[in-house]
């Protein structure tokens, strides 16, 4: 039976990537001072750098998940079609939009008994999230059926590795992930915090680290110690705004492995409003988290 792949545009794949792969997608939006936007899948006009220097202006800026409404809207052209729905979601540990996209599946199933729809919990976030979906797009491509998929997703999703750093602690101040006195104190001493997704799926600290260049160099490491087969991985890296920084840490990797690939995109808004300008993300699949 022939299906779709959908994911939320947080995966943070390139809209050419996406339509190569015939992935189904949705835009999310933000709100920047009182005015709603579309992220870049979906307007033309976003600018990946106006969004990042508007956060080095402090400026607030709040994003929002997908609801059940526009699930049910972009699932049911899916169904109507004659196609099953293998859906990826950001990690219910960051987002609720894993639990708005189930119940949408639930009220479907109803409308289309004979289709199925499997709703599965990435527990990753950005470009982590999109290795899953790449590799699942690229099984169907081979031939996989929807459940062949399904079931290499639900083995592996604890394998991806996410590991961050990030630049100014302001911003994890700001969401409430590092209280006032620990980010003065940390941005004096110029602390680096290197930060994973846990096994539910949430973002966590793992380290501290002295000096930007340290932090980077603190994802090589843990790259070095927990890769898999690195020779056969397509790897990713995102960047909140500093693309010689993800440059780096991608050259660093290519001269000790001769890894497939090494997808390198900007961190999408629903992290870079988090974590802020000068967050770098290290994405593999590794020996566990």
């Amino acid at each position: 039976m022939s299906y779709k792949i959908f994911a939320d545009a947080s995966c943070n794949l390139s809209v050419e990537m996406l339509k190569d792969l015939g992935v189904a997608y949705r835009s999310l939006t933000m709100v920047i001072d009182g005015n709603e936007i579309n992220n870049y899948l979906a307007d033309e006009n976003f600018s990946f750098k106006g969004f990042y220097d508007r956060l080095r202006n402090k400026e607030h800026i709040k994003t929002s998940l997908l609801n059940v409404e526009e699930f049910t809207e972009e699932f049911d052209k899916i169904l109507s079609g004659g196609e099953d729905i293998l859906a990826l979601l950001i990690s219910s540990g960051i987002s609720g939009t894993y639990q708005a996209a189930k119940i949408a599946a639930d009220d479907l199933r109803e409308k289309y008994p004979e289709r199925k729809i499997i709703v599965i919990d990435s527990l990753a976030a950005s470009i982590g999230h999109g290795l899953l979906v790449y590799y699942a797009a690229k099984m169907q491509q081979e031939g996989k059926s929807i459940d062949e998929v399904a079931d290499f997703i639900y083995k592996n999703r604890l394998k991806l590795v996410h590991k961050f750093t990030v630049d100014d602690l302001f911003f994890l101040k700001r969401s409430g992930r590092l209280s006032g006195g620990v980010a003065v104190i940390g941005t004096i001493l110029q602390i680096k915090p290197v930060l994973h997704v846990d096994d539910e799926g949430k973002l966590v600290s793992q380290a501290k680290v002295n000096g930007r260049k340290k932090s980077i160099n603190a994802l090589f490491d843990n790259f070095k110690e927990n890769v898999v087969d690195p020779e056969n991985q397509v790897l990713a890296i995102c960047h909140g705004d500093c693309l010689e920084d993800a440059e780096y840490l991608a050259n660093k990797i290519r001269k000790e492995y001769n890894v497939k690939d090494i997808i390198i995109n900007y961190c999408d808004p629903v992290i870079g409003a988090h974590a802020g300008p000068g967050v770098l993300a290290l994405f593999f699949l590794g020996k566990e988290r």
